[in-house]
């Protein structure tokens, strides 16, 4: 053993020098060599130990660290294997960190620079470009969600273009900023709702954020009549809400003045004031009492949205007298067996187009009438939907009108449905779209209706039969 302080070697000798296979303990005892050796100069293959545990092993050229080599760092437990220059990282190599992550790329003088490949502890990588030891350039990511991104970095954040693919099959394309949506960017939402349009800080800046069912506040209908409402989506400044479509919409009714039906359990009804007060609170809206159960509805067809020049349209109240012969035909609307309840919205406007007045209304639930009330209600229901796709379909066709006599279109529905009885009513128009746009659903909205007593109107001659159906 060669003195504290003093340095000691023992191998091959060439000339009074080290040279071939030898192993050096430097003066200070903090580092110690064994490897090849050329004329006094650690040269070819070696290891070189620290005092603490890190070492080297590997390539030297004239006494210093430069080719491939194995580095350990005992204080981190990062290891390196790859190229070296003069004993720093320098080249292609693969960095395994202490606490698990790994890198494989390329090295300038000790940092990650070029391109390269991190995986984080978490599970996080990222294949891209790399400068001064952060993602810097064009590259790609998947996160430890699921969630996938390509684009541009700058220092570690995502800036410029990218696309962000989600595993809910949520996609973003567009711009990013300090990490976040910003700029011009287009979202297709997993539920079907697609933003195009200006984004900041990660919102969207013409999002809706209210409802408003257009026209005046208390619409006056015939019973048996047809119904139009167009729906408004519209921003924090009250315009119309044009950089997103296919929020999914559906509207209900039901008799303001809730009365309790035979079978109803005291203590599951509320007062009229009560419930008003309940939605005022909730959203803000109109008082109007409602009482919503979830619908069974099916989704219907997209209606192109139709807005008046006023930008503000009024709620068409369509009885058959209004309605031009073959309109039934060319105009599906949002007929669906009795069921128009859900429309998906577009540039900003809903319109539920030529609905029976009768497949608005809200049952009350289930669980709240007795077990014989329930079967009477499920296969009235059902008979009274056969009913009306019947009466529906047989008034499409003009020879079945002529030879059944012509009737009044004020009475579009089936005698054999019970129409709803005169009175006041609630239309609601919620959103159901699932799961819902950026977390948050938009706030209900509240129309009164006014149901009259259908006008008795006598039947029409031969003539008027042939001038009807446009013959």
């Amino acid at each position: 053993m060669a003195a504290e302080g003093a340095a000691s070697y023992c191998g091959e000798m060439k000339d009074q020098r080290r040279n071939g296979y030898g192993r050096y303990v430097y003066p200070n005892s903090f580092f110690k060599y064994e490897g090849q050796w050329k004329r006094g100069k650690k040269h070819g293959h070696g290891k070189l130990l620290l005092k603490d545990g890190s070492y080297y092993e590997g390539e030297f050229v004239d006494g210093e660290i430069v080719g491939h080599g194995l580095r350990y760092w005992a204080s981190t437990g990062n290891t390196y294997s790859g190229q070296f220059l003069f004993g720093e990282l320098h080249g292609h190599g693969v960095l395994h960190y202490g606490n698990g992550s790994k890198y494989e790329g390329e090295f300038s003088y000790g940092v990650r620079e070029g391109h390269g490949s991190l995986t984080e502890k978490d599970g996080e990588t990222y294949q891209g470009s790399f400068h001064n030891n952060k993602k810097h350039g064009g590259g790609k990511i998947t996160f430890p969600n699921g969630d996938k991104f390509e684009g541009d970095w700058i220092l570690d954040q995502r800036q410029g273009h990218g696309i962000l693919q989600c595993p809910d099959g949520t996609v973003y394309e567009g711009q990013w900023r300090n990490d976040m949506f910003n700029g011009q960017g287009c979202m297709i939402h997993c539920s079907g709702v697609i933003y195009d349009g200006l984004w900041h800080n990660g919102s969207p800046l013409g999002q809706a954020k209210t409802m408003a069912i257009v026209g005046p506040e208390v619409v006056d209908a015939s019973q048996g009549s047809i119904l139009t409402f167009h729906v408004q989506l519209q921003t924090d400044n009250g315009e119309l809400s044009k950089s997103e479509r296919g929020r999914l919409l559906e509207i209900t009714a039901r008799n303001r003045k809730i009365a309790c039906p035979e079978g109803y359990k005291a203590s599951s009804h509320e007062s009229v004031e009560a419930i008003e007060k309940q939605h005022i609170l909730k959203s803000g809206g109109p008082s109007y009492p409602l009482m919503m159960v979830a619908s069974a509805s099916q989704p219907l067809q997209d209606i192109p949205p139709v807005a008046s020049k006023s930008g503000h349209a009024s709620p068409e109240v369509v009885t058959s007298h209004e309605r031009k012969p073959g309109h039934e035909t060319k105009d599906k609307g949002s007929h669906c067996f009795g069921l128009p309840r859900l429309q998906r919205s577009k540039h900003g406007l809903v319109i539920f187009r030529n609905i029976p007045f009768i497949s608005l209304l809200v049952d009350p639930h289930p669980d709240q009438l007795p077990e014989r009330e329930i079967e009477k209600r499920s296969a009235r229901a059902f008979s009274e939907q056969i009913e009306l796709s019947s009466t529906l379909i047989a008034k499409r066709s003009r020879s079945v009108i002529a030879t059944e006599g012509w009737k009044s279109r004020v009475n579009e529905s089936s005698p054999n449905i019970t129409s709803p009885p005169p009175g006041e009513y609630v239309i609601t128009v919620r959103e159901v779209t699932s799961p819902p746009f950026l977390g948050q659903l938009l706030p209900p909205v509240f129309k009164l209706l006014k149901v009259l007593p259908r006008k008795e109107i006598v039947m029409g001659s031969s003539k008027e039969i042939q001038k009807d159906l446009g013959s």
